[in-house]
């Protein structure tokens, strides 16, 4: 089965805090997104300005476009993956295409990595720190809070770049993980750790599953916070 990533990149700039949510800023509106087959074709999605400009935000008709470019991949066979595409990626596109019932179906049938990991360690690991552990030569292009302060500055190219880089770099993780059949990450204090993975699961089965032990924590981040979303689009409904 071959492996589609796909990415967003919002163009709202704020400051986060540490440990702040980055809900407390939403609703967040799409500056530009890329899709990526895995040794297969890569695409850049965003909507025209002014003189051909790229816009400020996708338009509703080219979000809902790239969500039924998603749909039509996956009915292909294609495993359509987002790293936190769960809890982020596919929520915020359904809202720029005014379709989030599309979104959360086409969510329940995507692979989330990331969601994976969280049901299995109970906290959540960034793309960067996974990436490092299971040595992806390629790296990150920038930090994610710059790209849309670039974004509305004008740097137009090379934030799409950085959104095209994070789906190779899923692409590569992805099949490491498949490979090593585990997911390794670099944890706060700089070692590496790991947690078997024998197998990717599809984010409705992971929903399903039991949820992770955090017990240790004094404040957990619940499970239902990724797909809450997808419950109030679909009427509770799977």
């Amino acid at each position: 089965m071959k492996n589609l990533s796909f990415d967003i990149e919002i163009s709202d700039v704020f400051d986060l805090g540490k440990y702040e949510d980055m809900e407390l800023y939403a609703p967040f509106h799409i500056a530009v997104a890329a899709t990526a087959v895995h040794g297969g074709e890569e695409r850049v999605w965003f909507s025209e300005g002014e003189g051909r400009r790229p816009a400020l935000n996708l338009t509703q008709q080219r979000a809902h476009e790239l969500l039924e470019y998603l749909g039509e991949m996956q009915q292909k066979g294609v495993r359509v993956c987002a790293w936190n595409g769960l809890g982020f990626d596919f929520k915020w596109l359904g809202r720029q295409a005014e379709n989030v019932s599309l979104a959360a179906r086409i969510a329940l049938k995507s692979y989330d990595p990331m969601f994976q990991f969280f049901n299995q360690a109970g906290f959540p690991v960034g793309l960067a720190k996974v990436a490092q552990a299971m040595r992806i030569p390629q790296q990150k292009l920038m930090d994610g809070a710059d790209a849309p302060k670039k974004w509305q500055a004008g740097d137009h190219k090379e934030v799409m770049d950085y959104c095209l880089g994070d789906c190779q770099m899923t692409n590569l993780v992805i099949a490491a993980i498949q490979k090593a059949k585990q997911i390794q990450w670099v944890t706060a204090r700089g070692s590496i750790s790991s947690k078997p993975l024998a197998r990717l699961k599809p984010v409705e089965e992971v929903i399903d599953d039991p949820g992770p032990d955090q017990s240790w924590m004094d404040t957990p981040l619940p499970k239902i916070k990724f797909y809450r979303w997808v419950q109030d689009a679909l009427g509770h409904r799977r």
